[in-house]
């Protein structure tokens, strides 16, 4: 089981930029996939961005040209570099690490989007 740790979340104005951070306990080398989704209040849980262990990436299409999503495999972290913000963007966002075992996931971290 991987432990994951969130950071980088707070309050922006619209157009403003936010860096997330997901620091794992151990090596991300190997894991197959890694990513972040978001919650809203009174929705569903969102997935917003992946990467796999071969630097492959995907996104949702309500953040595709604003948000990427990279890893640094020497520095067992993933990263969520969110560009361009939006009110619509305010959410809990949440890391997660895809194993052949496991689904594990971060405590969270909120983005608030607002003037």
């Amino acid at each position: 089981q991987v432990q994951l740790v969130e950071s980088g979340g707070g309050l922006v104005q619209p157009g403003g930029s936010l860096r997330l951070s997901c620091a794992a306990s151990g090596s991300i080398f190997n894991i197959p996939a890694m990513g972040w989704y978001r919650q809203a209040p009174g929705k569903q849980r969102e997935l917003v961005a992946t990467i796999t262990s071969g630097g492959s990436t995907s996104y949702a299409d309500s953040v595709k040209g604003r948000f990427t999503i990279s890893r640094d495999n020497a520095e067992n972290t993933v990263y969520l570099q969110m560009n361009t913000l939006k009110p619509e963007d305010t959410a809990v966002y949440y890391c997660y690490a895809r194993t052949v075992a496991s689904m594990d996931w971060g405590q969270g971290t909120q983005v608030t989007v607002s003037s």
